[in-house]
C-alpha cells in the first residue's frame, strides 16, 4: 500500500492539472470569442458612423403625400438622386450639428445677380427704384422675420398660404379657403408698404428675403392663359377692359373679330412705349411685368432666389434657411408641373414674327440674364 500511494497521488495530481488546463483553455477560448464579437460590434458602429457622416444630404424626398421638410433626410434611407445640369448641381453638406450649409447652387444664383447688376450695359434692364409698387409686392411675416416678394404665375399662391399659416391666420394650409388667399383684407398678410420708412429699412436689412422665378417667356404664356383664356378666378376686367385695349392698339388685322390672341399680347409687351397702357391697367400688370420691376433684385439684397423648375428642392431649402421647416410644409407639388416645356413655348410663339419676339426679348433680357435663363435662340433666329 505504501508503494502504491505515491503513484495514486501522482495520478490524482495529474488529473487535476489536466482538468485545470482544460478549464483554463476553455476560459481563454471564451475570452477570445468575446473579444472577436466586441471587435466586430465596434467595427459596425464605426461603419455606421462613417456612413452617416459622409452621406449626401442634398436630396429631399417628394414621393410622400406631403413634402415634410427637415434639415436632414432619414438616416435609414439613402436620399433620392436628383438630376441637374452640371452647373446647377447642389453641393450642400451637413455639419456635425445637423445644420445645412448653403449649397453652391444658391450661392451661384446670388453671385450671378451681383455680377449682372454691376454690368453697365444692362443697367436699364436690371435696376429699378424701390418704389411703392415694389413695396406693395413684398409680404411680411414679422413673427418669423420673413419677407416674400410676390412674382405672379410662379406658384405664389402656395407661398402665400405658407405665410398665412405662419402669421397665425389659419392653423394649416388645408384650412385656408381659396377666396381668402388673394383677399388682402382677410388673409392676414401685411405688405411692406404699410410700414414707416424706418420700419421698412429695418426689415429690409435684417429679415430673411426671398422670391421665386421661372423662365420669363413660359411665365408670360402662363399669365396669358390664366387671365385671358381660362380666367379661373372670374376676373372679368381682363377680358372686358384690358384685352380690348391691347387689341385696339396692337392688332394688325382689323377685320379679325376673335378675342385677344397671344400675338397681340406679345406686341403689347414688346412695345418700348407700353407704359402708357400699363398706367391704364394699374396693378393688374403685375402678372406680366419683369421680375426686376416687381422685386428690385439689384436694389434689395435677397437671401435666396428659388427657381420654379427646381422647386421640389428649392422649397425645402427656403423653409430650412428661413428657420420654419419644423413649423410648416410646402404643399404637394404635382409631378412634372414645374418642368420647363419647350414644346409649349414653341407652339405659342409659332406664327409670331421674329421682329416681335426680339422686341419682347429685349424687354425681358434683364430677367434672362439675372436669373441664368438661357437665351431662347430657337425663337429668335
Amino acid at each position: 500500500m505504501k508503494n502504491t500511494h505515491p503513484q495514486a497521488s501522482a495520478q490524482t495530481l495529474a488529473g487535476k492539472i489536466t482538468e485545470w488546463l482544460t478549464f483554463d483553455n476553455m476560459h481563454h477560448q471564451w475570452l477570445l470569442l468575446a473579444a472577436c464579437f466586441w471587435v466586430i460590434f465596434m467595427f459596425m458602429v464605426a461603419s455606421k458612423f462613417i456612413t452617416l457622416t459622409f452621406k449626401d444630404p442634398d436630396a429631399y424626398s417628394a414621393k410622400q403625400e406631403f413634402l415634410f421638410l427637415t434639415a436632414m433626410p432619414d438616416a435609414g434611407k439613402l436620399p433620392r438622386q436628383k438630376h441637374f445640369p452640371e452647373e446647377l448641381k447642389p453641393t450642400g453638406k451637413v455639419l456635425s450639428d445637423g445644420r445645412l450649409v448653403q449649397p453652391l447652387v444658391y450661392m451661384e444664383r446670388l453671385e450671378l445677380i451681383r455680377n449682372v447688376c454691376r454690368d453697365e450695359a444692362l443697367k436699364n434692364l436690371s435696376h429699378t427704384a424701390v418704389s411703392k409698387f415694389v413695396l406693395d409686392r413684398i409680404f411680411v411675416c414679422d413673427k418669423h422675420k420673413i419677407l416674400f416678394c410676390q412674382t405672379p404665375k410662379v406658384g405664389n399662391t402656395q407661398w402665400k398660404k405658407v405665410l398665412i399659416v405662419l402669421n397665425g391666420a389659419f392653423p394649416s394650409i388645408e384650412e385656408i379657403p381659396e377666396n381668402v388667399v388673394h383677399d388682402h383684407e382677410k388673409n392676414g398678410l401685411p405688405r411692406l408698404s404699410s410700414f414707416s420708412d424706418a420700419e421698412i429699412q429695418k426689415r429690409l436689412k435684417t429679415y430673411f428675403k426671398f422670391f421665386i422665378v421661372r423662365d420669363p417667356f413660359e411665365r408670360l404664356i402662363s399669365a396669358f392663359k390664366d387671365k385671358f383664356v381660362h380666367n379661373p378666378r372670374f376676373e372679368p376686367w381682363y377680358r372686358h377692359e384690358i384685352a380690348p385695349g391691347i387689341i385696339r392698339k396692337y392688332r394688325r388685322n382689323r377685320t379679325e373679330t376673335r378675342g385677344i390672341q397671344f400675338e397681340d399680347f406679345v406686341r403689347y409687351l414688346g412695345d418700348p412705349n407700353h407704359r402708357w397702357l400699363d398706367l391704364q391697367f394699374g396693378d393688374h400688370i403685375i402678372h406680366w411685368v419683369t421680375y426686376v420691376e416687381l422685386c428690385a433684385p439689384c436694389e434689395i439684397t435677397y437671401s435666396v432666389i428659388g427657381h420654379h423648375e427646381t422647386l421640389e428642392d428649392d422649397a425645402p431649402y427656403i423653409l430650412q434657411e428661413a428657420g420654419i421647416a419644423h413649423l410648416v410644409s410646402y404643399p404637394t407639388i404635382p409631378p412634372g408641373i414645374t418642368v420647363y416645356n419647350k414644346t409649349k413655348v414653341e407652339r405659342y410663339f409659332l406664327g409670331i414674327s421674329k421682329r416681335d419676339i426680339r422686341r419682347l426679348y429685349a424687354r425681358f433680357e434683364g430677367d434672362f440674364k439675372l436669373f441664368g435663363y438661357q437665351k431662347p435662340d430657337f425663337l429668335l433666329n
